[in-house]
């Protein structure tokens, strides 16, 4: 098992403002608890996370990532929809790859008046998960 595990952080850029204070929160966690953050990936949106993290945990040097963003919810079933296929595609990639990673996706379906209170401790959750899937024991081997 390394010594230091290197993490990747994908995150969209929809929601700036909140995805600062989540990428704030993340790069403190894994700071605190001895992880690597290769610099952070924006992407415009959900749908392009999957794309993002693929090509980032494809680098041997990255032991897992974790993803960021907000879902809000809107007048059609447009965020739910998005928000399993996005959810899918990444656990897709976390058994294919066999690399953790942590979901810190707010939503879908997120109330406006919902979003502040939760942007710190979904990204600080999502960066723990990865953190305690990489020390794991049956990961090393």
């Amino acid at each position: 098992m390394p010594d230091l595990f290197q993490i990747a952080i994908v995150i969209g850029s929809f929601h700036r403002h909140q995805a600062k204070i989540m990428l704030e929160s993340a790069l403190d966690t894994a700071a605190t608890h001895g992880l690597i953050v290769k610099d952070p990936v924006w992407v415009p949106g959900s749908m392009e996370k999957p794309l993002a993290l693929k090509r980032l945990l494809l680098e041997p040097s990255v032991d897992g990532a974790v993803v960021l963003g907000v879902i809000e919810q809107g007048q059609t079933a447009h965020g739910r929809v998005m928000g399993q296929a996005v959810i899918n595609a990444i656990l897709n990639l976390q058994l294919d790859l066999m690399k953790p990673i942590g979901v810190g996706i707010l939503g879908p379906e997120i109330q406006p008046g919902q979003i502040q209170e939760r942007l710190v401790p979904y990204a600080r959750d999502a960066v723990l998960a990865v953190h305690t899937m990489l020390g794991s024991p049956s990961n090393s081997s």
